[in-house]
């Protein structure tokens, strides 16, 4: 397959209205590589996109993908669900039946707010932290969604918002040292990805959980991407490492809409004080699904698998890099592997791989971290490896 092949039937279903608004269509896509616009269908670790080609998914709807693409078991629980009314009026006890997996599964969860988007619940867990702390100032790190508050993009953005938000250098503790010195007795929480690429040191996290609570301010794990995938438990699980709240999302539910926010009692009890209400929160596709997807991780054996499955991808495409010269190595932790270049511009070689990658149907991002999922079996590893070295050869092309 080209890339001309692979995109002449999406461009063309692309739509006047959507040709004025690009960024709208592309989302997360939006890169300079050139994307498969429209899947027809999608079927454990494979996207078929609308020209009938075929790709090993490696983005897996960023990370919101474990299982596999339309895990049957997953789907039909989905289906007995909403046969049931999709967005009752009332409370449902799967709820509770949620709330209940959520709790035995993550540390230090007394209480769960269970809402809809990753966004909803990392801005969730801020409105509670200030109505627990009563200060007002946020210090974050890593992405943290799309609201006000947090958004990588200052436009259209009140300064009023982002005054009330610092940033710190992953790594360096002493960046977080210098910010709550700034804002003495002012921030209530330090919210944080435990991780994106660079692997952290328990100890690390842990020097950053005893800093934020010594001055006063709750930490929050945003653990959208880590949660369900380094561990049923997630990054708090995986490190060792409790945090005074955490978020979820992606992972929790195989695909479909859901998130939530964990905690203690205590601090958790102050929903009651605070405005926090969505039309979709009660929705049972999403908490059907949630159910489903942690029910079938918690005996351990989908991420066992996953694991294995990693290390072997990470372990082949070092080796592939290695072989054919180009100074690159696997990074991140193999639930979530990535790729870094040790060159100066380390970006555009992203992009030429990605592109290589893509063009021989494997789909996998620039910019952002790539997936395992459980349906993925050795042989998947052994193409994708396979495609890498071609891909790198590209690059050293391009070097």
């Amino acid at each position: 397959m080209t890339k001309s092949d692979t995109l002449t039937r999406s461009l063309t279903e692309v739509d006047a209205n959507f040709q004025a608004r690009p960024g709208i269509l592309a989302g997360q896509l939006a890169t300079d590589v050139e994307f498969p616009v429209f899947a027809e269908h999608s079927k454990g670790s494979y996207v078929f996109d609308i020209e009938g080609n075929r790709y090993l998914d490696f983005i897996l709807g960023f990370g919101s993908v474990i299982l596999g693409h339309s895990n049957e078991s997953v789907d039909n629980a989905v289906i007995r669900a909403i046969r049931r009314g999709i967005n009752p009026t009332l409370h449902t006890t799967d709820q509770i039946q949620l709330t209940k997996l959520l709790c035995s599964s993550i540390p230090n969860a007394d209480m769960v707010a269970i809402l809809r988007t990753g966004s909803d619940a990392t801005t969730a867990a801020v409105r509670i932290a200030r109505a627990h702390t009563g200060r007002q100032h946020i210090i974050r790190w890593g992405y943290n969604g799309w609201h006000d508050w947090c958004a990588p993009r200052e436009t259209g953005i009140p300064q009023a918002t982002r005054k009330l938000t610092s940033t710190f250098e992953y790594g360096n503790l002493s960046s977080l040292e210098a910010v709550f010195l700034e804002h003495r007795h002012e921030i209530a929480a330090v919210i944080m990805m435990p991780l994106e690429v660079d692997v952290p040191s328990a100890s690390y996290l842990a020097d950053i959980a005893s800093l934020t609570r010594k001055n006063g301010a709750l930490l929050i794990f945003d653990e959208i991407r880590t949660g369900f995938r380094l561990a049923l438990g997630g990054a708090q699980e995986f490190f060792g490492v409790q945090a005074d709240l955490a978020t979820f999302s992606k992972a929790m539910a195989n695909g479909y809409c859901i998130s939530c926010v964990t905690g203690p009692k205590h601090i958790m009890q102050c929903i009651e004080n605070i405005s926090m209400s969505s039309l979709f929160f009660r929705s049972r596709d999403g908490i059907a699904a949630s159910i489903a997807t942690i029910e079938s991780l918690r005996d351990g054996n989908s991420l066992t698998k996953i694991w294995s499955l990693g290390n072997k991808f990470m372990t082949g495409l070092s080796a592939a890099a290695q072989a054919t010269g180009v100074p690159a190595r696997a990074a991140g932790l193999p639930p979530m592997p990535y790729i870094e270049f040790d060159l100066k511009d380390n970006s555009a070689a992203k992009q030429v791989f990605a592109d290589a990658m893509i063009r021989r149907g494997i789909l996998i991002h620039p910019n952002h971290h790539w997936f395992i999922c459980e349906e993925m079996g050795g042989n998947d590893i052994d193409i994708a490896v396979q495609n890498a070295k071609l891909a790198f050869e590209d690059v050293k092309h391009f070097l």
